[in-house]
């Protein structure tokens, strides 16, 4: 197909351009749900099983926030592409049930609680 083809007006020019936005974004939101799960698990690993500081206990509950945001993040990439079920995700990440409870956007820094 060649490229006049395809790209008659202007219109089909920015209607391409906005789908690879699409996609390049969702790949990006992908690899950063990965990334945050890879974090979590790694941290699970290297800590023992059981007694736990709280300190640990802190910077596995940011772990799990990031994840939660990551996963936020993701599953509305995926809605604004037409994918509107979440349960693939869940299963082919393997996303923790408290990661997928925490879901959703993250405060700035400055106004973030610690609890």
């Amino acid at each position: 197909m060649s490229l006049d083809f395809r790209f008659r007006t202007p219109l089909d020019v920015l209607t391409y351009e906005l789908a690879e936005e699409k996609a390049s974004a969702l790949g990006r939101m992908g690899r950063a749900l990965e990334q945050a799960l890879a974090k979590l698990r790694e941290f699970d690993a290297a800590q023992p099983a059981s007694g736990a500081p709280a300190s640990g206990l802190q910077a596995r509950r940011v772990l799990v926030r990031e994840a939660g945001h990551a996963l936020w993040m993701f599953v509305v990439q995926r809605e604004a592409c037409g994918m509107r079920d979440s349960r693939a995700i869940m299963r082919t990440y393997n996303v923790p049930g408290e990661v997928q409870l925490c879901m959703g956007p993250m405060l700035a820094a400055s106004t973030r609680t610690v609890t």
